[in-house]
C-alpha cells in the first residue's frame, strides 16, 4: 500500500462496515408467513450485500495502491468544506427530529432546502417551494398509488382534511 493510499482504504473500510450494518439491520427486520418468496428483506439485502462488494474492491484498490491519486480532479480538491458539510449534516439531523412532530413533507422539505443551501443555492424560498412539491408529490405517491400508509403529518393532514379525506 502507498503511503497516499490511507484515505481511500480508510473509505473503503467504511464502506464494508455500512454494507455489515445493513446486512444486520436487514437481518432483524421481522416477516411474517404472508410474504411467499419476495418479502421485506429483498432490496435491502441486495443493497447491502453491493455495499459489502463494493466496499472490498474499495479496500482491495487501496492495497494495490489506491485509486484517488489516479483521479486528477480528487487529487486537487483541497480540503472539504466544513460549512457544506455542515448543512448537509444538519438537515439530515433535522430530518429525523422533526419528522414525527411536522411529518413526511416538511422534514423532507427543510432537508431539502439544507442540502440545496450546501450545494451553493442561495434562494431558500425557492428552494422551499420545490421541496414543498416534490415532498408532498412523495408522500401522495405513497399513499394513493401504493396504498403505503407512512402517516399524515401536519401540512398533509391539512390538505387531506380540505379534500375531505380522513386523517390517518
Amino acid at each position: 500500500m502507498k503511503a497516499g493510499a490511507a484515505p481511500d482504504l480508510a473509505v473503503g473500510l467504511g464502506v464494508v462496515g455500512l454494507g455489515a450494518l445493513a446486512g444486520w439491520l436487514t437481518w432483524v427486520i421481522p416477516t411474517t408467513p404472508v410474504y411467499a418468496v419476495v418479502g421485506p428483506k429483498l432490496v435491502p439485502a441486495l443493497i447491502a450485500g453491493a455495499l459489502v462488494v463494493l466496499g472490498v474492491l474499495l479496500v482491495a484498490a487501496a492495497l494495490r495502491g489506491g485509486w484517488s491519486a489516479d483521479i486528477p480532479e480528487v487529487a486537487e480538491a483541497g480540503p472539504p468544506n466544513l460549512v457544506s458539510l455542515a448543512w448537509l449534516c444538519g438537515g439530515m439531523l433535522l430530518n429525523l427530529v422533526l419528522i414525527v412532530p411536522l411529518g413526511f413533507a416538511l422534514s423532507a422539505a427543510i432537508q431539502f432546502v439544507c442540502t440545496a443551501r450546501a450545494f451553493g443555492s442561495r434562494s431558500p424560498l425557492r428552494d422551499a417551494v420545490i421541496a414543498l412539491l416534490v415532498s408532498l408529490g412523495a408522500f401522495f405517491l405513497f399513499v394513493e398509488a401504493l396504498g403505503v400508509n407512512i402517516g399524515a403529518g401536519l401540512l398533509e393532514g391539512a390538505i387531506l382534511q380540505a379534500l375531505g379525506r380522513e386523517v390517518s
